[in-house]
């Protein structure tokens, strides 16, 4: 089950494969995540030290969390891969020029996952390309309907 959709990453990269990673979070990042409290637009994945991180991910803390303890909404998240995973992702960053974008923030029997993907980005011939095709196939369906 979706929670949230990265829509730009799939507009301003081609997404080349795509790799589900645990997350590492606190108590009332999870509730406020629940709630439909979170923002992946402006995140991004950074590799350090054989380690892969979550950058920018936004998430709301709830107006009934602790009044005590004062949440960071934007602090750096790490990712939970195999490390045979981890190695491979690091080879293809690194020696062919990808990169890692937030994709999808989904449930997967009760836990929160974030599907990564490996992306090059698109050029804006690219992304006038694409929107052709999506107008033209809009177009195609609005004529079938008609004839019909």
């Amino acid at each position: 089950m979706s929670i949230i959709e990265n829509r730009k990453a799939l507009h301003d990269f081609f997404i080349e494969e795509k790799h589900e990673a645990g997350m590492v979070l606190e108590g009332w990042e999870v509730k406020a995540i629940r709630a439909g409290r979170a923002n992946i637009k402006e995140s991004y994945v950074i590799i350090r030290n054989e380690e892969i991180f979550l950058f920018g991910m936004h998430i709301t803390p709830l107006t009934t969390a602790s009044s005590h303890v004062h949440h960071d909404p934007v602090r750096t998240r790490k990712l939970l891969l195999h490390k045979k995973e981890i190695a491979r992702l690091i080879g293809k960053v690194e020696r062919a020029g990808y990169t890692l974008v937030p994709l999808d923030l989904h449930f997967v029997k009760g836990r929160i996952k974030l599907e990564i993907g490996l992306a090059k980005g698109k050029k804006l011939h690219d992304k006038r390309e694409d929107e052709k095709k999506k107008d033209w196939e809009r177009e195609k369906q609005r004529l079938m309907r008609v004839k019909v």
